[in-house]
């Protein structure tokens, strides 16, 4: 069983019901997909696909916003038994470039906003025979994806994929170096929606809102609901605290995946005035997901504090893991603890030499489980080196405590070591974003003469507040230990990338000198 087999068992079992829906909150307009539609429409363009030269094994670059034309493309692709290979919509025309020679893919479906950062390279991407444009826009050198579904059969069946058969070449965002190339299964991905079902102990009744990106393997929250043939709501074209909320209440939703700024939006919202909890149905949604970088437990206390029938699940993965639940956490009595190894995997916490590290000891967290990723493609040395010994070693830092939880401690390149001592940044910002004041908050380490590092904390304040040095360094002095205090302290805004994650390699270019210097 996997994934394509869904889309062909939900066509059959459910017909009519409701499988996506895209929402537009710009324009006002909804899509909307039955699993009929749905199977339907990626039958055909894979059958148009292999009427041109698409076959098993080809790699096949998608580049798009989330939107229902990216999901038809990703499983048309995917059942002519090519590798899907997703591009991050924030790449440059050379992060495409690198990727495609590493790919050498035989075909290239993008939306027409894109055309600009495609346009310059194409000449160079030699392999790539057809080019296929999302979306209504007619562009010169490119078929409309639009075309080929209308040409293509309905009633295709196209490739039988095995458990073990490739079915996408990922790439890393690239924030800390050239994007990496990430070779998944079929059974990683399948893995990843039964512990999605699983962790959260869904039914089909669980209606989910996707609001990550789709290139991204947080996608796997979406797979989770394919499996139990439950609706999904795509917001596209702007994401705020209203319209998040307010897609919730119009299509009676009951989980959502919030990144932490999106989560930060709503509550800063709630407590300005500026929305009103009570001016949406928002009864039905039980389960919050939050993920892709340590979760502060002043947010979950304050979100808690609004909506205290929300069950509030944490839950970390990687790319080389097929996205989320590889450990997960539901408990909150343990606010703060990213949880336990899900059903399908197991982890520990180990020293530079992979012996365990007794309760309480920081150590990197190294995992095994059907999600791991068959290699780094065509690089088996780092493959090699990551997957040591059997187990993934997700170059994060953590600790278990004494009850087997899990807790994320920090990214090894993200170490502090000042005046000898090993600083956690995770741990400072934790204390920093309960001023009330902080809306966002990243620390890291800045080059010094006499201590070798110094902690420097970039601060984003709370719209409309003014927060001073002053005033934070006060607050830093009755919260945190010296040698744990922010020695430089810079208002700026955080950037964080189209997953949520903190950009630090660009805060360090940016801020990576002494203040003197």
């Amino acid at each position: 069983m996997n994934l394509i087999d869904c889309v062909y068992r939900n066509a059959r079992l459910y017909p009519d019901e409701t499988a996506f829906v895209e929402v537009r909150p710009v324009s006002k307009v909804k899509l909307r997909r039955s699993w009929k539609e749905f199977n339907e429409q990626t039958n055909r363009l894979a059958s148009e696909l292999i009427r041109r030269g698409i076959k098993k094994g080809d790699r096949v670059l998608l580049l798009g916003r989330n939107s229902m034309d990216w999901l038809v493309a990703y499983f048309g692709i995917a059942k002519t038994g090519a590798w899907v290979t997703p591009l991050n919509f924030r790449f440059t025309s050379e992060d495409i470039e690198f990727c495609a020679n590493t790919a050498e893919p035989a075909a290239f479906l993008f939306d027409a906003e894109f055309m600009p950062v495609v346009e310059p390279i194409k000449d160079k991407l030699s392999s790539v025979k057809l080019y296929v444009s999302m979306g209504d826009e007619r562009l010169e050198g490119a078929e409309m994806m639009k075309g080929l579904i209308e040409g293509g059969s309905p009633d295709f069946i196209g490739a039988v994929p095995k458990d073990e058969d490739e079915i996408g070449l990922y790439f890393t965002s690239g924030t800390t170096g050239k994007p990496k190339p990430i070779l998944l299964l079929h059974k990683n991905f399948f893995g990843t929606a039964v512990n999605e079902v699983t962790n959260l102990l869904l039914t089909k009744g669980d209606t989910l809102l996707q609001i990550p990106p789709l290139y991204h393997v947080a996608m796997g929250h979406l797979l989770g609901s394919m499996l139990m043939a439950a609706k999904t709501v795509l917001l596209t074209e702007q994401v705020t605290a209203h319209s998040i909320l307010d897609t919730i209440d119009q299509e009676r939703l009951t989980r959502v995946f919030l990144l932490v700024p999106w989560g930060l939006d709503i509550l800063e919202a709630l407590d300005k005035g500026a929305i009103k909890k009570e001016a949406y149905h928002l009864d039905q949604l039980r389960i919050i997901e939050m993920g892709a970088q340590p979760i502060p437990t002043s947010l979950v206390k304050r979100w808690k504090e609004y909506f205290p029938h929300m069950r509030f699940h944490n839950t970390y993965g990687l790319s080389e893991t097929a996205g989320p639940g590889t450990i997960h956490c539901s408990d909150e009595a343990k606010i703060g603890a990213i949880g336990k190894p899900g059903l399908l995997w197991d982890g520990r916490i180990v020293d530079q030499n992979d012996n365990d590290v007794p309760a309480g000891g920081v150590g990197e967290i190294i995992v095994k489980g059907m999600g791991v990723m068959k290699e780094y493609y065509r690089n088996p040395e780092m493959t090699a080196v990551t997957m040591l010994g059997g187990w993934l070693h997700t170059g994060d830092l953590g600790r278990v405590d004494e009850e087997g939880f899990f807790y994320l401690v920090d990214r090894k390149k993200d170490l502090v070591i000042s005046g000898g001592e090993n600083i956690f940044p995770v741990e400072v910002e934790e204390v920093i974003q309960r001023h009330p004041k902080v809306r966002d908050v990243a620390v890291i380490g800045t080059p010094d003469a006499r201590l070798g590092e110094t902690v420097t904390a970039v601060i984003e304040p709370v719209a409309g507040e003014i927060l001073t040095e002053e005033e934070m360094k006060r607050f830093c002095d009755e919260n945190l230990p010296r040698y744990k205090r922010p020695r430089r302290i810079i208002f700026d805004a955080v950037p964080r990338s189209s997953t949520g994650k903190l950009e630090k390699p660009k805060l360090r270019e940016k801020y990576g000198q002494s203040p003197s210097a």
